[in-house]
Parts: C-alpha cells; structure tokens; sequence
C-alpha cells in the first residue's frame, strides 16, 4: 500500500514539474529531490571498501525517510483551510484535498508498519488546523422552547469535508500501530481540552462523531483519563451554574454511561464526588428533559456500583424537585421510580420521611397527569412491598392527601386510582387505615375553627374600617398593656 501511495505522489510531481508548476495545488509545497548517493570517498580512506548503497540496511532506512516524507508532506497539503460559507469559493481545491484526505483515510486503515513520530506529530497538527475553531455566537429567538424538546438543528456546510477529518481521528486513534506512548506528547491536555470544546457545536452529526473519539481516547490513553474527568466536571459546572446551554451535554452523559460502568470497586472518593457535584446538579437547568436518559442511566449505574449512593440520589433528587413545573415534575417522578427499583431497606428507612412527604405533595397536585403519576408509584411491586413493611410510617404521611384526593379533586381518574391506593392500604391494615381516619378527621376540625376565628377576626377588622379609625373595635379578649407612668418624650438630638 504504502509503495502505491509513494508512486502515486511522486507520479503527481512529475507531472507537475512537466507543465512548468501550473498543475500544482494551490498551498502545496514543492516535492523534494532525493538525497544524493554518497560517494565511495566519503565512505572513509581510499582502499576501503565502500558500503554499497543497495545494502538491505540502506535500503530499509531510504524507504522509512520516503514513506515519511512522503505522508508528511500529503498531511500538510490537506493542513489548508478553506471557507465552506460559499460553495463555489475554491471549489477545485476544497475537491482535492477532500480526495488527498479520503487517501489519507485509506493508507492508515491498511498500513503495515507504525506511524513514526513525525507522521504522528504531523497528522495532530492538521487535526488542529482543520477541526479547532470558534462557533458562531448563538442568535436565540425570543420565544420559549420546551424544555424537553432540542433548539432547530444546525447543518454545518463544511461538515461534507469535516466528516473526512473526523474519519482520519477516529482511524489514528484506533490504530494499533499508532504507539499510544508516543502520541500522548501531542494529544495531551491542550488537544483534549480543545476537542472537548467542540462538543457544543450545533451540528449533531460532529457531536456524535466526537463522542464516539473521546471515548476511543479515554480509553486508549489512559494518562488522560483524569484531566477528561475533571475536564468533563468543569463543563457541567459551566452548564449549570453559568451559561444554562449547551448542546453536547447528551453526548458528554451517553460517554461516561461507559466509563462508570468501568469503575472498580469500591468506588473512588473521587468518583463519588462527581455524582454529588457533577451529576446530581444537572436536574436543576430547565433543559433536564433534553439529556435525562443519559443522566439516569450514568446515576443507576453508580447506584449498581455501590447501593449506598441511593440515599445521596434520593436526596438530590428532593433538593432539586420542581414546584411549578408539572413536566420537569412528571420527569422526576419517573426517574426516582427507576432509582427506588434499586434500593434495599436499610437505605429506603434512611430517606422514606422526606420522600413521601414530596410524594403526598404530588398526589395532591391539580395538574392531573402529575397526581396520576404519583399513584402509579404503588403499582412497582418492589416499591409496594417496602411500603407495606413501613405502612407504620409511610401512611399518615400518605392519608391526608388521599383523603384530599377522594373529596376534592377535579379529574375523575385521579378520584378513581386513588380510592384504588386507598382500598390497598385498607386491604393491609384496615386498623391503621382507621386510625389515620380519625386523625384527619380532628385536624380538620381544628383547621375548621382556626378558619372560623380567621374569618371572624377579618369581619371585625372590616367593621373597624368602615366606622372609622377612631373608633376601633376591638374585641374583648384582646388587651394591651398601659404605658409605664416614669416613661417621658424625649426630643431627638440632631447632630
């Protein structure tokens, strides 16, 4: 392949030195001669025999310096960068180095020997020139995009060429002959961190491409493996507490979905801080919906690692808990079914107080779907059967808003899977259902009077206002008390 290749450029130079270098490439430089054959002189003192410049070891090196030379110079070439805003702006060129870069694609694919340093340290170069460039500043319309749903898609004109480039980076990292050791000297942090800043291009098909290349990356290069972590960490910060956009944050989750399932046990302190401040802190931006599966699945999978995070999810899940947003809430509710499939007694007896508290809050909600989705809760069996063994606790936390359910609410399927959760619970313990019965029933009579003494004390307050305010009418068990006979006006001293 790599004879082919050699024969081929130096054919193309050939032809290009015939017709005066009017058929060169524009930027191409110009082809090397070869080096003189040495002379039997410079071989040492006259009468010595002379290394013949066919011998296998000369014969070896020439061939690495020519195939070197030969790639380097092809890589350069395809170093140019062009404006893709105009379609028929350098058209021939932008075509040509499109095809020197498909050849480019095909001679790594079917090398034989490893890249040399300088081929490697060439061919991160031109990724750097064609790939690492700054975004367009964002225009956002002034209407509101649902939170779930993902902003238009932008089409980059030049992906038709960048997706070239993305196919040589994924070969080059993929390639068993390309020495990891050696290539670490030039995809070090500085490439990293400018790769990783690409993941917030518009265009779904870079940001799918680069997904599938940092984690070849990640795994290739495990020196790395720290500095994406922490890199990755800065960048969810940077969502979430500053910019509340980004567009890679789907493809950075789908990543690590991988790379958490890959932690040893037990876990790292270090891993389990990026669950708390990395992970948990993404269900605060409105655009959770965009990314949610692959948030809940890097979270499942450091539950599955280690059972006794649930508790720290659980808990995260409450701190950040919408209060006015039915569909984020519906999200959540969803997502914290899929962690309590997870847990084990110790830690849902740890979290169930608050839990259900929140719980009770949702059953109560007058978005029905939200109600709706809270009941369905005691259809998971694994979740019904710890709540029959906590029904102590659990159901005067419960009974009120049941109870609220099957007297006030508006929808009718609301009404009737309620009465359904409440005839489960009489079913499990009809004593305590009772007692929870009676309970509501005196403090609704207790919230009843407190109402009654509101509303009379507003009446009064109303009949003090229309007689007029000197004369006020106060009641009788209200008192205050007289003013200290020793008590003098003093004038305030101006300074």
């Amino acid at each position: 392949m790599w004879k082919q290749f050699i024969g081929k450029l130096s054919w193309k130079s050939m032809k290009s030195n015939s017709g005066g270098g009017g058929g060169a490439g524009a930027g191409s430089p110009p082809a090397k001669p070869p080096p003189p054959l040495p002379s039997p002189r410079e071989n040492g003192a006259a009468g010595k025999p002379s290394a013949s410049p066919t011998s296998p070891a000369a014969g070896a090196g020439a061939e690495v310096r020519s195939r070197e030379d030969a790639f380097v110079q092809k890589v350069d070439i395809c170093c140019a960068v062009y404006d893709f805003s105009d379609r028929g702006k350098d058209s021939p060129e932008k075509e040509r180095k499109r095809q020197m870069l498909m050849s480019l694609v095909d001679c790594i694919s079917a090398a034989e020997e490893p890249l040399t340093e300088t081929m490697i340290a060439a061919c991160v170069r031109m990724f750097a020139a064609n790939l690492f460039r700054v975004f367009p500043p964002k225009v956002r319309s002034g209407t509101t995009a649902s939170e779930t749903e993902e902003d238009e898609p932008f089409f980059d004109p030049s992906w038709y060429h960048l997706q070239v480039v993305y196919e040589f980076l994924l070969r080059f990292v993929t390639s068993p002959l390309v020495d990891a050791k050696v290539a670490r000297k030039y995809v070090d942090s500085s490439f990293v961190s400018k790769l990783l800043d690409l993941f917030d291009s518009d265009d779904p098909r870079e940001r799918d491409s680069l997904k599938t290349i940092l984690h070849r990356i990640y795994g290739k290069f495990m020196g790395n493996r720290p500095f994406i972590r922490k890199a990755v960490s800065n960048i969810f910060y940077r969502f979430v507490f500053e910019t509340d956009h980004h567009n890679g944050i789907a493809e950075l989750l789908e990543v690590f979905g991988s790379v958490i399932s890959g932690f040893a046990k037990p876990l790292k302190e270090e891993h389990k801080l990026f669950l708390w401040k990395a992970l948990i802190p993404l269900h605060k931006p409105k655009s959770v919906g965009v990314y949610l599966p692959q948030l809940t699945y890097c979270i499942t999978q450091f539950i599955e690692k280690e059972p006794k995070l649930v508790g720290t999810v659980i808990r995260g899940l409450l701190k950040y808990w919408p209060v006015t947003n039915s569909q984020k809430e519906m999200m959540f509710l969803g997502e914290l079914e899929e962690v309590l499939e997870l847990i084990d007694m110790a830690e849902f007896q740890k979290c169930m107080v608050p839990l259900f508290r929140r719980i009770a809050s949702c059953l109560n909600s007058s978005h029905f779907q939200v109600a709706e989705r809270a009941l369905f809760l005691w259809n998971n069996e694994h979740l019904f059967d710890m709540i029959s063994k906590n029904r102590e606790v659990i159901l005067p936390i419960i009974y009120p808003a049941l109870e609220r359910n099957t007297r006030w609410h508006w929808n009718q399927n609301v009404l009737n899977v309620t009465m359904n959760v409440r005839k489960m619970f009489h079913d499990m313990d009809e004593r305590l259902l009772l007692a929870c019965q009676n309970n509501f029933e005196e403090e609704e009579e207790k919230r009843a009077a407190t109402e009654e003494r509101r509303r009379h004390m507003w009446e009064q307050l109303e009949l003090s206002a229309a007689r007029g305010y000197h004369q006020p009418v106060i009641s009788a068990d209200v008192s205050f008390p007289p003013p200290p006979s020793s008590a003098r006006l003093v004038a305030p001293t101006v300074t």
